[in-house]
């Protein structure tokens, strides 16, 4: 008897562990408690409303939208890997979508670290070290919103994010050619500084490379060199900090870009 009623209780609990309570639910039922949950924070709940969705109405717009809305809600649990799988199946599924434009769009915001730009404020740190793979993979996703979607909403926003990414991996650069300067591996800082120039050109923290590339030319004994690059840093900013401390020129700061 009591072998029994253990039985059905193990019975019972495996049953309500499978139940679903959204099993009779519609598809729009279902896309609605997944937008409350996300209106109130409840993405994780949202996420798991959304993956049934996918399913239940595979092949219409709702589940393109919910594969969006998906993207969103793994996005504001800190979960850019999933975020962006999500999305490039989306992608990959959906490329004539009206709402390809937003699926580039949010794929560059996941990767996008508005801290990028603090790279160069953190002392006695060799960013060599930092893998810049994430905002690089933002960059591409913005760049192809603006090469593809030149009249989309988003695309605005993704040229200054762009602009904001760019000059960030150059302070990158050159934070690490400043690095190299400050222990005397000057040839190093020549190299880091040399391929930021290159590499980024018409973004701010092109001057300072260009002016750790004076220093260590300098240092080097390498006088025409040195006197080549000045010239080039005189030319492309004229009365530059930099060589003339005395200068009154307003210098925006290189992060404020919007």
């Amino acid at each position: 008897m009591a072998i029994g009623l253990i039985s059905t209780i193990l019975f019972t609990g495996c049953a309500d562990s499978n139940y679903d309570p959204t099993k009779d639910w519609s598809v729009e039922k279902l896309y609605n408690e997944a937008k409350d949950e996300m209106a109130a924070g409840g993405y994780d709940k949202a996420i798991g409303f959304y993956e049934k969705l996918e399913g239940r109405a595979a092949g219409t717009p709702l589940a393109q939208q919910a594969q969006l809305d998906k993207a969103w809600a793994q996005y504001k649990t800190n979960e850019p890997v999933q975020a962006v799988a999500t999305l490039d199946r989306f992608i990959k599924l959906h490329p004539a979508s009206p709402a390809l434009d937003y699926a580039l769009y949010l794929k560059g915001l996941v990767n996008f670290n508005e801290n990028l730009g603090l790279f160069s404020s953190w002392a006695e740190q060799d960013l060599a070290e930092r893998d810049p793979k994430q905002a690089k993979e933002s960059f591409e996703a913005f760049r192809e919103l603006v090469v593809r979607f030149p009249n989309s909403k988003y695309t605005e926003d993704g040229r200054l994010r762009m602009a904001f990414i760019k000059n960030s991996l150059a302070r990158s650069d050159v934070h690490i050619a400043r690095f190299y300067f400050k222990r005397g591996a000057y040839v190093a800082a020549i190299n880091r500084a040399q391929a930021t120039v290159q590499e980024y050109r018409d973004v701010p923290a092109v001057e300072e490379a260009l002016f750790i590339m004076v220093q260590s030319y300098d240092k080097l004994g390498l006088n025409q060199l040195r006197d080549d690059t000045k010239r080039v840093l005189e030319s492309t900013y004229p009365n530059t900090p930099y060589l003339y401390p005395e200068s009154t020129a307003t210098k925006k700061s290189w992060w404020k870009l919007w």
